[in-house]
């Protein structure tokens, strides 16, 4: 088996910017490299990077991207990693795709934090991409809820089931 890793964007990616007076973070390499490392993984994986942006500035050509990426990857587990502001709406482009375990996850903080949700969030979905039937999946907040079936809570930040 041979997982896919896709790279969006997101706060998972966010880095400390690279120039002197910049106080912005910036997308930079997937952190999804940077935690396959540390584990060592048994299994085979790719990474594709095919976008570096903030969720709130993903538009309806860029889920289509995703979309059409996810169409013709040979692979059939995905995990994308993508900013959990608009995740939901994300997911929900990719719901009429068949034959495919698709997990989608990210962090509430960058994974260059030290008290980042990151590495946890995607050793959830990796163990998700491995062992759920076809179809698309949200893993946060320490749960993997299929993508019409979670809601974000307001007051928690929590993902939770609806």
């Amino acid at each position: 088996m041979k997982i896919l890793f896709i790279q969006t964007g997101g706060t998972i990616d966010k880095d400390y910017p690279k120039t002197k007076k910049g106080w912005a973070f910036e997308i930079d390499q997937p952190a999804v490299n940077r935690i396959l490392a540390k584990l060592n993984p048994s299994f085979i994986y790719k990474t594709l990077s095919i976008l570096k942006k903030d969720s709130l500035q993903i538009s309806d050509e860029d889920r289509k991207l995703i979309h059409d990426q996810c169409v013709i990857s040979q692979e059939d587990k995905i995990i994308i990693t993508h900013g959990t502001d608009t995740i939901i709406e994300t997911a929900k482009s990719l719901s009429g795709i068949e034959n495919k375990t698709i997990i989608l996850t990210g962090s509430l903080r960058p994974e260059r934090f030290s008290n980042s949700d990151a590495d946890i969030n995607l050793g959830l979905a990796i163990g998700g991409v491995q062992s759920l039937n076809n179809g698309v999946y949200i893993a946060l907040s320490g749960l993997i809820i299929p993508h019409d079936k979670i809601t974000r809570d307001a007051k928690t930040d929590q993902f939770v089931k609806k």
